[in-house]
């Protein structure tokens, strides 16, 4: 029955934007960019019991209310749990508890518009700030471990950052492009109106400030002189294995990858084997 609530939803969206597209490509892009802005599933199960041992912290940010966790407070490398769109802090529990057992303190927040925290929409700049806010207020920061769309926006937020040489940064299946995302979502919703894509990408540049090339981990790279450990799965559908290659092919000093198989998007974090290397690399 799910299955198919959710078949008859995504055939009325695309029938919405086919429709829409014929009056008006700049309406069209404006409601496109709201259900890209807009998680369509919410974490919000119970907490695993590590988070129920957590000291809770809560701050207002940017008109959104955000609900964390800490553990081990000013005690050993301090490490921040980013997760990814449509995603909660709760689903990397077996992290924590791995980090908790090195010694480390570990944050962990709900992004805006996921998990527990307030909001419907969120974005790259949003997200991105939220970091940096977090890093300034909770931290600082020592290491960062960030899955999907919180690796991009991580990647954002550390090159606007203050340099410092005592970080490490593990990217998992992180979204390399938004020009990449937004082709997929198009395609997704089957909207073939260009004059409606040219109208998306400058609701990005006047929401965001910058164009869409802009939003691209590759842009970051130079900013960020860090270790970095990047997973990234063969089979992966959401976040494209070509857009990392491009980045391999760079041959950056700093950066290995970890190429694996058959793990997908989100499997791949909750492999026992990466979240080992991960966790002995923080």
């Amino acid at each position: 029955m799910m299955k198919l609530v959710q078949k008859i939803a995504v055939g009325y969206i695309r029938k919405k934007f086919s429709l829409l597209s014929a009056i008006s490509p700049r309406k069209t892009a404006e409601q496109a960019f709201k259900l890209f802005s807009t998680p369509q599933r919410r974490t919000r199960g119970p907490l695993p019991a590590i988070f129920t041992e957590a000291e809770k912290l809560h701050f207002d940010f940017e008109g959104y209310h955000i609900a964390g966790y800490r553990w081990n407070k000013d005690t050993g490398r301090r490490v921040l749990i980013i997760h990814g769109f449509e995603s909660s802090v709760i689903n990397f529990d077996q992290y924590v508890q791995s980090l908790l057992q090195k010694g480390h303190e570990v944050l962990a927040f709900d992004a805006p518009a996921h998990g527990r925290s307030s909001g419907k929409q969120v974005n790259a700049v949003v997200f991105s700030n939220f970091i940096r806010h977090i890093h300034e207020h909770y931290g600082p920061v020592h290491s960062f471990m960030a899955h999907s769309f919180g690796g991009l926006c991580l990647c954002i937020a550390l090159a606007e950052m203050k340099p410092d040489n005592n970080r490490r940064i593990v990217l998992i299946a992180p979204a390399t492009e938004t020009a990449t995302a937004i082709r997929h979502f198009f395609h997704f919703i089957r909207l073939k109106n260009d004059k409606a894509r040219k109208e998306f990408d400058n609701i990005i540049t006047r929401v965001g400030g910058q164009p869409v090339t802009w939003f691209s981990i590759g842009r970051t790279l130079d900013q960020i002189p860090n270790p970095v450990l990047w997973f990234h799965d063969e089979n992966d559908q959401i976040t494209p294995l070509s857009d990392a290659l491009k980045i391999k092919e760079r041959n950056l000093p700093n950066i290995r990858f970890v190429i694996t198989k058959g793990l997908g998007h989100s499997r791949i974090y909750r492999d026992e084997g990466v979240r080992k290397e991960v966790v002995g690399f923080l």
